[in-house]
C-alpha cells in the first residue's frame, strides 16, 4: 500500500505492487517495482492504474483537476495542465512548473534547533599536514598554469609513474592538475577571480601534503606568481630545512631546455624531490573531526530523494556531530528549497550569504537567457523527476538536519567545521572541482541512473539509489541504498554503513571502486568571465 517511507517496516514481496509516498499530504506516489507496473494493476488501498507507470515515476492517488497542485514531499512540484484521473501516470508533460521562490521575506535563522549530541570516539588513519589539515591520501600533484603544457606534463607523469613511483611505496599516486584555463581569457575581469582561486586552492588540497610543484609554459596570462603568490603555500615540515622553500616551477620556455626530452627530464628531476619528502610521511590516528566531506548527486532519479540522499543526510548529521566538515552544493538543485536553508542558518548573516549566492546565480543564468529549469536532464526525467522543483526537494536532503553555519562562494577555501553551503554549479565535474578547491579530502556521490564519475585527488564513494543499479553496476557502486526501498534496511542503517565505510576509505583500509579502476574525471574550472 502507499505509505510514508518513515512508516514502512515490512519487506514487500517483489511481485506485489509497491508505491512510496513521501509525505502525508502527497497526492502522488512513485512506483518502486523493478520494471514498473502495467495498466490494470490495483494498488492496495489506492486506485487502479490507468497507464503503464515506469519504475520511479509518479501515479496520481486521487483525481487531480486542471490547475490542481501536484504534491510530493508535501510541496507543490507542479500544477496539472489538464484533468489527471486517479491511477494515471503523472509526468513532466502534464505539469506546469512553479515559479521560483523569491529571495525576499525569507525566514532568516528562525529554526533555532537545539545543538546535536556530540558523537565521540570515532577515528581514522590520516596524514597530518603542517597547516593542521589532514589528508586521506598521499599524492604528488603537479599544478599547471595553462592548458598548453598539458601534453608535456601528461607524458612526464606517465614516466614518473613507471620509473619513479615504484621507488616510493608510501606515495599513493602522481596526478597532473590539468584544466582548460590560463590564457586566451580576460584574466583581469572581476569574475576571473573564481577560476584563479579555484586552481590555487586545489593546489593546497590536504591530500597533496603541502608539496606544490608547478609546470608553466612561460608566456601565459596566468603566471605562476599570480596563481600562487608568496605566502600562499604553507611549507611542510619535511621542507623546513630545504633550499626549495620558494615556488617550484618548471618553465617549458626556459632557454635551458633544448628539445622535448629536456623539458620532461626537468619535470622528473623536480618531481623526485617531492616524492622523497612525501614518501617520508606516515599515517597517524586522528579524530573523525578531521574529515572534510563533499556530498553531491549526479544521474539522479526519483529514488535519489527517497533512499540515497536521505541516507547521506543522516550520515551528514553523524559527521557534524563528530565535529567534521561537510559541504553540500549544486545551486540550482537547492534553489527551490531556499526557505528551508535560510531557516536552518545559524545566524541571519549566514542566511543572507546564502541569499547573496542564490541571487548571483540567478543573474548568471539570466545573462545566458536561461533559468534553473535548464538543469533537469533527459536521464532525470526518464528516472521519474518531472522538473527541477521535484529534483531539488530530493537533492536538498543530502544536507541532513544540522544547522548551516558557513557559506562559501565558488573557489573559496573552507575554514570552518560543521555544515557548509558551498555555492557551485550543479555540473558534476565543476561541482567536484570546486569542492576539491574548498579542501575536501573525501567525496560522496549518489546516483540513480548510474555514472562512472571519479576524481584522482580524493576517494569518491558512490551510493546507488536502487538495488537494480547496484546489481548491474556491482563493481562501480560502493553502497546500495536501494535496500531502503526494498524494505531490507532503514535510512539510519544505510547512513551508519556509509559513515563506517568512509572511515575505512579515509584510512586507506578500503578503496572505492573508482579508485580501483582509476576512473578520473578531468578538473573543470568554473569560469564565468569572458574568453578573449
Amino acid at each position: 500500500m502507499s505509505e510514508t517511507l518513515a512508516s514502512r517496516t515490512a519487506v514487500a514481496p517483489l511481485t506485489s505492487p509497491l508505491t512510496i509516498r513521501m509525505h502525508a499530504d502527497d497526492n502522488v506516489a512513485i512506483v518502486a517495482n523493478d520494471g514498473g507496473l502495467p495498466p490494470g494493476t490495483a494498488l492496495p488501498g489506492g486506485p487502479v492504474l490507468r497507464d503503464k507507470v515506469p519504475q520511479g515515476h509518479k501515479v496520481a492517488l486521487v483525481d487531480l483537476p486542471e490547475g490542481a497542485s501536484v504534491l510530493r514531499y508535501g510541496v507543490p512540484i507542479g500544477y496539472a495542465l489538464q484533468p489527471i484521473p486517479a491511477g494515471s501516470w503523472v509526468h513532466e508533460r502534464l505539469l506546469k512548473m512553479p515559479e521560483a521562490r523569491g529571495l525576499d521575506d525569507l525566514p532568516m535563522a528562525t529554526r533555532g534547533a537545539a545543538p546535536m549530541a556530540p558523537l565521540e570516539g570515532f577515528t581514522f588513519e590520516g596524514y597530518r599536514n603542517a597547516d593542521g589539515s589532514v589528508g586521506t591520501r598521499n599524492i604528488l600533484a603537479i599544478t599547471q598554469t595553462v592548458q598548453c603544457v598539458a601534453g608535456v606534463t601528461d607524458f612526464a607523469v606517465q614516466r614518473i609513474k613507471a620509473e619513479l613511483l615504484p621507488r616510493y611505496p608510501n606515495v599513493d599516486d602522481v596526478v597532473a592538475l590539468e584544466h582548460g584555463y590560463g590564457c586566451g581569457v580576460a584574466i583581469d575581469a572581476p569574475d576571473a577571480v573564481i577560476p584563479i582561486r579555484t586552481l590555487r586552492h586545489i593546489s593546497q588540497n590536504p591530500n597533496f601534503g603541502g608539496e606544490v610543484m608547478v609546470v608553466s609554459l612561460g608566456c601565459e596570462k596566468l603566471q605562476p606568481e599570480r596563481l600562487l603568490p608568496p605566502g600562499s603555500i604553507p611549507i611542510s615540515d619535511t621542507r623546513a630545512d630545504a633550499e626549495t622553500e620558494g615556488l617550484d616551477v618548471v618553465c617549458l620556455q626556459d632557454e635551458a631546455h633544448v628539445g622535448f626530452m629536456s623539458m620532461v627530464e626537468s619535470i622528473l628531476r623536480q618531481a623526485e624531490q617531492h616524492l622523497k619528502r612525501l614518501n617520508a610521511r606516515r599515517r597517524e590516528t586522528v579524530p573523525a573531526s578531521e574529515l572534510v566531506v563533499g556530498v553531491q548527486c549526479g544521474g539522479s532519479d526519483a529514488f535519489s530523494g527517497v533512499t540515497a540522499n536521505p541516507a547521506v543526510g543522516f550520515c551528514t548529521d553523524l559527521l557534524v556531530r563528530a565535529g567534521a566538515s561537510v559541504m553540500f552544493s549544486e545551486t540550482t538543485e537547492v534553489r527551490d528549497g531556499i526557505a528551508q536553508l535560510t531557516a536552518r542558518a545559524t545566524t541571519p548573516e549566514v542566511a543572507q550569504a546564502m541569499v547573496r549566492e542564490m541571487a548571483w546565480y540567478d543573474d548568471y543564468l539570466k545573462r545566458g537567457s536561461v533559468d534553473r529549469s535548464a538543469n533537469t536532464t533527459p536521464g532525470n526525467k526518464k528516472g521519474g523527476l518531472s522538473n527541477i522543483v521535484e529534483k531539488a526537494m530530493g537533492s536538498i536532503v543530502k544536507s541532513g538536519s544540522a544547522p548551516i553555519g558557513n557559506v562559501l562562494s565558488p573557489g573559496e577555501k573552507l575554514r570552518n567545521k560543521g555544515l557548509t553551503y558551498a555555492a557551485t554549479p550543479a555540473s558534476d565535474f565543476i561541482c567536484g572541482t570546486l569542492q576539491l578547491a574548498a579542501g575536501m579530502n573525501l567525496h560522496v556521490f549518489t546516483t540513480g541512473r548510474g555514472t562512472p564519475y571519479g576524481l584522482a585527488a580524493v576517494p569518491v564513494i558512490k551510493v546507488a539509489t536502487r538495488s537494480d543499479l547496484a546489481r548491474r553496476w556491482h563493481d562501480l557502486m560502493d553502497i546500495n541504498a536501494g535496500t531502503i526501498a526494498d524494505g531490507q534496511a532503514s535510512i539510519e542503517d544505510v547512513g551508519w554503513e556509509l559513515f563506517r565505510f568512509m572511515l575505512d576509505v579515509a584510512s586507506g583500509r578500503q578503496k572505492t571502486w573508482a579508485e580501483r579502476w582509476k576512473l578520473h574525471n578531468q578538473l573543470v574550472l568554473f569560469n564565468p568571465a569572458p574568453v578573449t
